[in-house]
């Protein structure tokens, strides 16, 4: 046995010593190749539901974290809840998942294709471990479904589209069945969660998130997808977030500024339990909304033009932010082209993933558009295709659907079927075709002279125009004066339209009857 004296002695200390500090150097290179990613998704946040843009509603913790990193100001999600979520999980558009039309809804035996890899197997493959709390809405008929069955590690929320917030209970007609059938919709993993009644939803996804985050060893990279139930119908929450909207003459706005208020105080515990558990250091937080705000149910886009399940921007432009000590740019607005898609490519770079195995991609790798306010690699954003397009929210008085004898022949119409529901954005430019939906500007509730905020459109008209950048309330139509773009976007459409794969809406399942087990779930 040789034993170390002198500077034999101290030449091996100083070898111990540097490999340490070597090893906590590689520690430290793999946890920033590899940072925590919390994505916040909102449900019908609308553009004027938000403090940064000059809300009446309260929203600090909001504030605070996009003021510190970066607000996404020319951000696009879809105008209804599933094509934003699918968007989200494969980043591929709705045209290529046979999801262009409405919703799943929660009798059709339907999920987003079975064969599209999601952003939660491809982090998984990339040593992440996987959380989501919250909403799924991307169907679950039959267990293969389910969320983990689609590369979440754990999974507490609800799988339909909306319910009570206090019971978790939702009730559905049943066509084939003629009757409604009311049932509770609320799991942990895939088993019922029955204990949770009278505990206001919001609350106990912040309670379950913020447990993940406590029990999360920080060495290991963590993806938590968070979906509020915040702020969708029904209009419920406890009476005493509503307190400081006395103010609000309106009953739906107050109820709903109550609902915005306590997502926002969800949001500011989160960010605490990330710091609090050594988290935040290494966490990207992206916040992003499903769609518009639904005027219906007290929401808001002003001044944008619009609703929820429109494509008119009030529709379709998000409230997002980015917030993250990673950023090398901060407290900055990023008024780049981003798309809700773009989020898969851009999360599985900074994973240091790979999207091997997903179907093409229509999404882009934003994450240097973001970080370091490098222009974006998107140019060209297609809104939707849809043949069959009905707005279950039309104006008033008007028709939730444009019928081909309303439609006007014209001399486009042999690039595109111009009476087809669709929208498609290139750089500037936006062109709607068909009927986009409610085409009014909705004013803060209690505003006076609304009516002067009514759309001028004939019901035949069919094309428009707009510079977005010029004119983001989309008030001039400039589809006569530049004829050679409105040419080139329609034939955009029609490439499009060439690569989608048909709509798959099928009919309700009476199988889907939940009251043998009290349970809305898989039953295929």
């Amino acid at each position: 046995m040789t034993t170390l004296t002198g500077s034999g002695l101290w030449r091996f200390l100083i070898l111990q010593l540097f490999l340490v500090h070597l090893l906590a150097l590689l520690s430290g290179a793999t946890a920033k190749q590899q940072p925590h990613i919390v994505f916040i998704l909102a449900d019908d946040y609308g553009w004027n539901d938000v403090g940064f843009h000059g809300s009446q509603i309260k929203t600090p913790n909001l504030n605070k974290l996009a003021f510190e990193g970066v607000r996404l100001e020319n951000y696009y999600v879809q105008p209804i809840c599933t094509p934003s979520r699918s968007q989200l999980m494969t980043g591929r558009y709705q045209i290529h998942t046979g999801l262009q039309h409405q919703i799943i809804w929660p009798c059709q035996p339907h999920c987003v294709p079975l064969d599209e890899k999601l952003l939660p197997e491809l982090l998984k493959e990339a040593g992440y471990a996987t959380h989501m709390v919250g909403k799924w809405h991307l169907g679950m008929y039959k267990k293969e479904c389910l969320p983990t069955r689609r590369g979440f590690d754990t999974y507490f929320g609800y799988l339909l589209g909306s319910e009570d917030y206090f019971s978790h209970e939702r009730c559905i007609f049943i066509a084939p069945l003629n009757k409604t059938a009311c049932a509770l919709d609320l799991r942990n993993g895939e088993e019922a969660a029955a204990d949770f009644k009278d505990i206001y939803s919001a609350h106990v996804f912040t309670a379950k998130s913020i447990d993940l985050i406590a029990s999360h060893d920080p060495g290991k990279p963590l993806f938590l997808y968070l979906a509020f139930q915040s702020v969708h119908a029904p209009l419920q929450v406890p009476d005493k977030y509503m307190e400081p909207y006395s103010f609000i003459q309106d009953e739906k706005r107050r109820h709903f500024a109550g609902m915005v208020s306590v997502m926002d105080e969800a949001v500011g515990n989160v960010t605490e339990a990330l710091k609090k558990h050594g988290l935040w250091d290494n966490t990207v937080l992206i916040f992003s909304t499903d769609n518009g705000g639904q005027t219906l149910e007290g929401g808001n886009n002003w001044p944008l033009r619009g609703r929820k399940v429109t494509l008119w921007e009030g529709g379709v432009r998000g409230v997002g932010f980015v917030t993250s000590p990673l950023l090398k740019n901060k407290q900055v607005i990023n008024r780049e082209l981003i798309h809700i898609s773009d989020w898969l490519p851009t999360l599985v770079n900074i994973a240091g993933g790979s999207t091997n195995g997903t179907k093409p991609l229509d999404g882009f790798d934003v994450w240097k558009t973001i970080s370091e306010g490098e222009p974006s690699p998107r140019k060209e954003l297609l809104h939707n295709i849809d043949a069959i397009y009905d707005d279950p929210s039309p104006c008033p008085g008007t028709s939730n659907k444009r019928l081909p004898s309303e439609a006007t022949v014209n001399s486009w119409s042999s690039i595109f079927n111009t009476s087809i529901h669709a929208g498609i954005r290139y750089k500037n430019w936006k062109l709607l075709t068909g009927y986009p939906g409610c085409g009014h500007w909705f004013p803060q509730p209690n505003s006076t002279d609304a009516e002067e905020y009514w759309s001028p459109d004939s019901p035949k008209k069919q094309i428009w125009l707009f510079d977005i950048e010029s004119d983001p309330t989309e008030r001039e139509d400039l589809s006569s004066k530049h004829p050679t773009v409105v040419e080139h976007l329609l034939q955009r459409l029609a490439y499009y339209q060439n690569t989608s794969v048909p709509i798959f809406y099928p009919d309700d399942d009476p199988h889907c009857d939940p009251s043998a087990t009290g349970v809305w779930g898989p039953w295929a």
